[in-house]
Protein backbone atom coordinates (compact mmCIF):
# COMPACT_ATOMS: atom_id res chain seq x y z
CA UNK A 1 0.00 0.00 0.00
CA UNK A 2 1.56 3.11 -0.87
CA UNK A 3 1.03 6.39 0.38
CA UNK A 4 3.06 9.61 1.38
CA UNK A 5 4.70 7.92 4.35
CA UNK A 6 5.90 5.08 2.96
CA UNK A 7 7.47 7.14 -0.43
CA UNK A 8 9.05 10.02 2.39
CA UNK A 9 10.52 6.88 4.57
CA UNK A 10 10.74 4.30 2.41
CA UNK A 11 8.53 1.36 3.90
CA UNK A 12 5.93 -1.09 2.37
CA UNK A 13 3.44 -0.50 4.66
CA UNK A 14 1.97 2.70 6.12
CA UNK A 15 2.59 1.44 9.31
CA UNK A 16 4.78 2.99 12.72
CA UNK A 17 5.57 1.36 15.75
CA UNK A 18 6.21 4.20 18.35
CA UNK A 19 9.28 4.97 20.36
CA UNK A 20 8.43 3.42 23.89
CA UNK A 21 10.31 3.64 26.55
CA UNK A 22 12.14 0.41 27.93
CA UNK A 23 10.21 -1.54 25.29
CA UNK A 24 10.93 -0.15 21.84
CA UNK A 25 14.72 -1.51 22.13
CA UNK A 26 16.60 -2.92 19.20
CA UNK A 27 14.79 -6.55 18.94
CA UNK A 28 11.35 -4.91 19.00
CA UNK A 29 12.59 -2.30 15.92
CA UNK A 30 14.16 -4.31 13.71
CA UNK A 31 11.51 -7.25 13.91
CA UNK A 32 9.21 -4.20 13.08
CA UNK A 33 11.38 -3.08 10.32
CA UNK A 34 11.92 -6.49 9.00
CA UNK A 35 8.02 -6.85 8.65
CA UNK A 36 7.80 -3.70 6.39
CA UNK A 37 6.51 -1.24 8.94
CA UNK A 38 8.85 1.80 11.03
CA UNK A 39 10.30 0.88 13.91
CA UNK A 40 11.41 3.54 16.22
CA UNK A 41 13.87 3.31 19.01
CA UNK A 42 13.05 4.71 22.15
CA UNK A 43 16.25 6.36 23.24
CA UNK A 44 15.24 8.66 26.25
CA UNK A 45 15.92 6.15 28.18
CA UNK A 46 19.25 5.24 26.71
CA UNK A 47 23.01 7.12 27.77
CA UNK A 48 24.24 8.25 24.10
CA UNK A 49 26.57 5.32 24.08
CA UNK A 50 24.01 2.92 24.64
CA UNK A 51 21.61 4.57 21.37
CA UNK A 52 25.16 4.13 19.54
CA UNK A 53 24.98 0.10 20.29
CA UNK A 54 21.16 -0.05 19.65
CA UNK A 55 21.26 1.65 16.45
CA UNK A 56 24.21 -0.45 15.45
CA UNK A 57 22.33 -3.95 16.68
CA UNK A 58 19.22 -2.70 14.82
CA UNK A 59 21.15 -2.12 11.41
CA UNK A 60 23.28 -5.50 12.31
CA UNK A 61 19.92 -7.60 11.94
CA UNK A 62 18.13 -5.59 8.88
CA UNK A 63 18.86 -3.34 6.51
CA UNK A 64 15.42 -2.19 6.07
CA UNK A 65 14.83 1.90 7.12
CA UNK A 66 14.28 2.98 10.86
CA UNK A 67 13.73 5.90 13.18
CA UNK A 68 15.09 7.08 16.42
CA UNK A 69 13.01 9.04 18.77
CA UNK A 70 14.79 11.99 20.73
CA UNK A 71 13.54 14.26 23.84
CA UNK A 72 14.28 17.37 22.20
CA UNK A 73 14.71 19.11 26.09
CA UNK A 74 17.47 16.33 26.36
CA UNK A 75 21.26 18.29 27.16
CA UNK A 76 23.03 15.79 25.11
CA UNK A 77 20.30 16.01 22.53
CA UNK A 78 23.30 17.63 19.76
CA UNK A 79 25.28 14.49 20.51
CA UNK A 80 22.18 12.15 19.88
CA UNK A 81 21.40 14.14 16.57
CA UNK A 82 25.21 13.23 15.89
CA UNK A 83 24.86 9.91 16.48
CA UNK A 84 21.57 9.42 14.51
CA UNK A 85 23.37 11.38 10.95
CA UNK A 86 26.79 9.15 11.50
CA UNK A 87 25.30 6.05 11.77
CA UNK A 88 22.95 6.72 8.98
CA UNK A 89 19.79 6.22 10.45
CA UNK A 90 16.54 7.15 7.84
CA UNK A 91 14.42 9.05 10.53
CA UNK A 92 14.40 11.14 13.96
CA UNK A 93 11.14 11.60 15.82
CA UNK A 94 10.26 13.76 18.56
CA UNK A 95 8.10 13.66 21.62
CA UNK A 96 8.47 17.15 21.95
CA UNK A 97 8.34 19.55 19.12
CA UNK A 98 12.23 20.14 18.40
CA UNK A 99 13.82 23.83 17.95
CA UNK A 100 14.15 24.75 14.13
CA UNK A 101 17.59 24.64 14.57
CA UNK A 102 17.45 20.85 15.26
CA UNK A 103 15.03 20.28 12.17
CA UNK A 104 17.34 21.97 9.96
CA UNK A 105 20.58 19.97 11.53
CA UNK A 106 18.78 16.81 10.86
CA UNK A 107 17.36 17.62 7.38
CA UNK A 108 20.22 18.90 6.27
CA UNK A 109 21.84 15.64 6.59
CA UNK A 110 19.18 13.93 5.16
CA UNK A 111 17.18 12.85 8.07
CA UNK A 112 13.39 12.58 7.89
CA UNK A 113 11.91 14.62 10.83
CA UNK A 114 8.62 13.62 12.95
CA UNK A 115 7.78 15.08 15.68
CA UNK A 116 4.71 13.87 17.69
CA UNK A 117 2.23 16.54 18.25
CA UNK A 118 -1.17 16.91 20.38
CA UNK A 119 -2.74 20.00 19.24
CA UNK A 120 -3.27 21.70 15.78
CA UNK A 121 -1.32 24.54 16.56
CA UNK A 122 1.93 22.50 17.39
CA UNK A 123 1.06 20.89 13.75
CA UNK A 124 1.11 24.14 12.01
CA UNK A 125 4.31 25.55 14.32
CA UNK A 126 6.49 22.49 13.34
CA UNK A 127 5.25 22.04 9.95
CA UNK A 128 6.53 26.03 9.55
CA UNK A 129 9.56 24.88 11.05
CA UNK A 130 10.51 22.61 8.17
CA UNK A 131 9.18 18.82 10.01
CA UNK A 132 8.63 16.48 7.16
CA UNK A 133 5.50 14.66 9.02
CA UNK A 134 3.98 14.83 12.00
CA UNK A 135 2.73 12.17 14.45
CA UNK A 136 -0.95 12.84 15.52
CA UNK A 137 -2.14 11.44 19.09
CA UNK A 138 -5.30 11.76 20.41
CA UNK A 139 -6.88 11.10 23.61
CA UNK A 140 -6.75 7.11 23.65
CA UNK A 141 -2.78 7.12 23.24
CA UNK A 142 -0.92 5.49 25.72
CA UNK A 143 1.31 7.78 28.25
CA UNK A 144 0.93 11.52 28.13
CA UNK A 145 -1.87 12.85 26.59
CA UNK A 146 -4.25 15.26 25.80
CA UNK A 147 -8.18 15.28 25.79
CA UNK A 148 -9.16 15.35 22.08
CA UNK A 149 -10.08 12.23 20.32
CA UNK A 150 -8.13 11.24 17.51
CA UNK A 151 -11.52 11.25 15.37
CA UNK A 152 -11.61 15.09 15.85
CA UNK A 153 -8.00 15.66 16.22
CA UNK A 154 -6.94 13.81 12.83
CA UNK A 155 -9.04 15.30 10.72
CA UNK A 156 -8.05 18.92 11.87
CA UNK A 157 -4.60 18.65 11.79
CA UNK A 158 -4.62 16.96 8.26
CA UNK A 159 -6.53 20.35 6.95
CA UNK A 160 -4.06 22.73 8.74
CA UNK A 161 -0.63 21.09 7.01
CA UNK A 162 0.46 20.33 4.13
CA UNK A 163 2.88 17.42 5.16
CA UNK A 164 2.26 13.68 5.76
CA UNK A 165 0.54 13.20 8.94
CA UNK A 166 0.60 9.68 10.76
CA UNK A 167 -2.45 9.25 13.04
CA UNK A 168 -2.57 7.76 16.68
CA UNK A 169 -3.97 7.38 19.43
CA UNK A 170 -6.66 4.00 19.46
CA UNK A 171 -5.16 2.18 16.57
CA UNK A 172 -4.72 -1.78 16.52
CA UNK A 173 -5.72 -3.18 13.58
CA UNK A 174 -6.31 -2.79 9.35
CA UNK A 175 -10.21 -1.27 10.00
CA UNK A 176 -8.03 1.78 12.00
CA UNK A 177 -5.57 1.92 9.09
CA UNK A 178 -8.52 2.43 6.56
CA UNK A 179 -10.61 4.95 8.28
CA UNK A 180 -7.52 6.78 9.02
CA UNK A 181 -6.76 7.10 5.24
CA UNK A 182 -10.02 7.88 5.24
CA UNK A 183 -9.70 10.84 7.78
CA UNK A 184 -6.35 12.29 5.53
CA UNK A 185 -3.76 10.52 7.11
CA UNK A 186 -1.21 8.93 5.66
CA UNK A 187 -0.53 6.14 7.55
CA UNK A 188 -0.84 5.05 11.37
CA UNK A 189 1.09 4.53 14.41
CA UNK A 190 0.44 2.04 16.79
CA UNK A 191 2.54 1.64 20.30
CA UNK A 192 0.27 -0.77 22.77
CA UNK A 193 -0.31 -3.40 19.80
CA UNK A 194 3.38 -3.35 19.65
CA UNK A 195 4.10 -3.64 22.87
CA UNK A 196 1.67 -6.87 22.76
CA UNK A 197 3.53 -9.14 20.41
CA UNK A 198 6.22 -11.81 20.97
CA UNK A 199 8.91 -9.70 19.39
CA UNK A 200 8.74 -7.66 22.59
CA UNK A 201 11.22 -7.68 25.52
CA UNK A 202 8.43 -6.77 28.00
CA UNK A 203 8.04 -9.93 30.55
CA UNK A 204 5.36 -12.17 29.91
CA UNK A 205 3.67 -11.22 33.45
CA UNK A 206 3.36 -7.62 32.64
CA UNK A 207 1.78 -8.84 28.93
CA UNK A 208 -0.22 -11.01 31.02
CA UNK A 209 -1.79 -8.03 33.04
CA UNK A 210 -2.43 -6.04 29.43
CA UNK A 211 -4.38 -8.62 27.92
CA UNK A 212 -6.34 -9.44 30.95
CA UNK A 213 -7.40 -5.45 30.64
CA UNK A 214 -10.80 -4.43 29.48
CA UNK A 215 -11.28 -0.76 28.09
CA UNK A 216 -12.33 0.21 31.92
CA UNK A 217 -9.05 -0.99 32.86
CA UNK A 218 -7.32 1.87 31.36
CA UNK A 219 -7.47 5.14 33.39
CA UNK A 220 -6.35 8.17 32.80
CA UNK A 221 -4.12 10.04 36.09
CA UNK A 222 -2.20 12.97 37.09
CA UNK A 223 -1.04 11.11 40.29
CA UNK A 224 2.31 10.54 38.39
CA UNK A 225 3.87 13.33 37.80
CA UNK A 226 1.10 16.01 37.47
CA UNK A 227 0.41 15.92 33.71
CA UNK A 228 -2.52 13.55 32.10
CA UNK A 229 -1.24 9.92 31.35
CA UNK A 230 -3.00 6.91 30.48
CA UNK A 231 -2.28 4.20 32.21
CA UNK A 232 -3.15 0.61 33.14
CA UNK A 233 -5.51 1.00 36.33
CA UNK A 234 -3.48 -1.14 39.21
CA UNK A 235 -3.31 -1.24 42.89
CA UNK A 236 0.19 0.78 42.19
CA UNK A 237 -1.72 3.87 40.26
CA UNK A 238 -4.62 3.98 43.37
CA UNK A 239 -1.77 4.11 45.79
CA UNK A 240 -0.38 7.10 44.16
CA UNK A 241 -3.97 8.97 43.82
CA UNK A 242 -4.42 7.74 47.49
CA UNK A 243 -1.38 8.78 49.24
CA UNK A 244 -0.78 12.09 51.33
CA UNK A 245 1.63 14.92 50.37
CA UNK A 246 4.71 13.63 52.93
CA UNK A 247 3.87 10.39 51.93
CA UNK A 248 4.01 10.92 48.31
CA UNK A 249 7.45 13.28 48.77
CA UNK A 250 8.73 10.44 50.66
CA UNK A 251 8.16 7.82 48.01
CA UNK A 252 9.26 10.21 45.38
CA UNK A 253 12.49 10.91 46.99
CA UNK A 254 12.99 6.75 47.35
CA UNK A 255 12.39 5.93 43.69
CA UNK A 256 14.60 9.08 42.61
CA UNK A 257 17.04 8.45 44.25
CA UNK A 258 17.24 4.56 42.64
CA UNK A 259 16.74 6.49 39.09
CA UNK A 260 19.60 8.23 39.59
CA UNK A 261 21.44 5.06 40.71
CA UNK A 262 20.80 3.58 37.62
CA UNK A 263 21.07 7.19 35.20
CA UNK A 264 23.69 8.35 36.76
CA UNK A 265 22.14 11.65 36.54
CA UNK A 266 22.64 14.05 39.36
CA UNK A 267 20.17 15.32 41.78
CA UNK A 268 20.85 18.68 40.61
CA UNK A 269 19.85 17.58 36.95
CA UNK A 270 17.11 15.74 38.38
CA UNK A 271 15.76 18.76 39.92
CA UNK A 272 16.10 20.98 37.26
CA UNK A 273 14.27 18.41 34.73
CA UNK A 274 10.78 17.98 37.47
CA UNK A 275 11.50 21.94 37.65
CA UNK A 276 11.22 22.19 34.08
CA UNK A 277 8.11 20.31 34.05
CA UNK A 278 6.61 22.31 36.76
CA UNK A 279 6.59 25.70 34.88
CA UNK A 280 3.65 26.67 34.56
CA UNK A 281 2.13 23.64 35.98
CA UNK A 282 0.27 23.55 39.81
CA UNK A 283 2.99 20.58 40.66
CA UNK A 284 3.34 19.16 44.03
CA UNK A 285 7.13 18.79 44.87
CA UNK A 286 6.69 14.91 44.80
CA UNK A 287 5.49 15.58 41.50
CA UNK A 288 7.93 17.36 40.39
CA UNK A 289 10.73 14.85 41.63
CA UNK A 290 8.52 12.05 40.22
CA UNK A 291 8.75 14.35 36.56
CA UNK A 292 12.32 13.92 36.88
CA UNK A 293 11.88 9.54 37.35
CA UNK A 294 9.06 8.87 35.78
CA UNK A 295 11.11 6.27 33.61
CA UNK A 296 11.95 4.84 36.76
CA UNK A 297 8.17 3.53 37.63
CA UNK A 298 8.47 2.61 33.78
CA UNK A 299 11.32 0.58 33.97
CA UNK A 300 10.14 -1.70 37.28
CA UNK A 301 7.46 -3.30 34.67
CA UNK A 302 8.43 -2.62 31.63
CA UNK A 303 11.79 -4.70 32.30
CA UNK A 304 11.93 -6.10 35.73
CA UNK A 305 8.09 -7.58 35.80
CA UNK A 306 7.40 -5.72 38.97
CA UNK A 307 3.88 -4.71 38.46
CA UNK A 308 3.80 -3.81 41.91
CA UNK A 309 6.47 -1.37 41.92
CA UNK A 310 5.72 0.32 38.54
CA UNK A 311 3.34 1.63 36.34
CA UNK A 312 2.20 0.15 32.88
CA UNK A 313 1.46 3.11 30.14
CA UNK A 314 -1.07 2.06 27.86
CA UNK A 315 -3.42 3.20 24.75
CA UNK A 316 -7.33 2.51 25.48
CA UNK A 317 -6.72 -0.31 23.08
CA UNK A 318 -4.86 -2.51 25.40
CA UNK A 319 -8.82 -3.58 25.91
CA UNK A 320 -9.57 -4.81 22.77
CA UNK A 321 -5.58 -6.92 22.12
CA UNK A 322 -5.82 -10.77 23.02
CA UNK A 323 -3.12 -12.08 21.62
CA UNK A 324 0.53 -12.25 21.19
CA UNK A 325 1.82 -12.49 17.43
CA UNK A 326 5.01 -11.92 15.83
CA UNK A 327 5.51 -8.24 14.29
CA UNK A 328 5.76 -10.15 11.21
CA UNK A 329 2.29 -11.55 12.21
CA UNK A 330 0.52 -8.81 13.11
CA UNK A 331 1.91 -5.98 10.38
CA UNK A 332 0.23 -9.00 8.16
CA UNK A 333 -3.00 -9.33 9.55
CA UNK A 334 -3.42 -5.59 9.78
CA UNK A 335 -2.46 -5.13 6.09
CA UNK A 336 -4.82 -7.79 5.03
CA UNK A 337 -7.66 -6.52 7.47
CA UNK A 338 -7.26 -2.84 5.44
CA UNK A 339 -7.81 -4.51 2.09
CA UNK A 340 -10.52 -6.25 3.04
CA UNK A 341 -12.34 -3.31 4.93
CA UNK A 342 -11.34 -1.06 1.69
CA UNK A 343 -12.85 -3.76 -0.49
CA UNK A 344 -16.54 -3.78 2.10
CA UNK A 345 -16.30 0.27 1.68
CA UNK A 346 -16.26 0.15 -2.04
CA UNK A 347 -18.95 -2.60 -2.20
CA UNK A 348 -21.18 -0.67 -0.07
CA UNK A 349 -20.53 2.59 -2.05
CA UNK A 350 -21.68 0.66 -5.45
CA UNK A 351 -24.52 1.36 -7.42
CA UNK A 352 -27.35 -0.79 -6.66
CA UNK A 353 -27.52 -3.77 -8.86
CA UNK A 354 -23.78 -3.43 -9.41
Amino acid sequence: MRTALTDLVGVRHPVVQTGMGWVAGPRLVSATARAGALGILASATMTAEQLRTAVREVKSRTDEPFGVNLRADAGDARERVRIIVDEGVKVASFALAPSKDLIAELKDSGVVVIPSIGARRHAEKVAAWGADAVIVQGGEGGGHTGDVATTVLLPQVADAVDIPVIAAGGFHDGRGLVAALAYGAAGIAMGTRFLLTSDSTVPDAVKACYLAAGVKDVTVTTAVDGLPHRMLRTEMVAALENAGRIRALAQAVRRAAGFRRISKIGWSRMVRDGLAMKHGKDLSWSQVLLAANTPMLLKASMVDGRTDLGVMASGQVAGLIEDLPSCAELVERVMEEAYTALGAVSGAMSPSGD
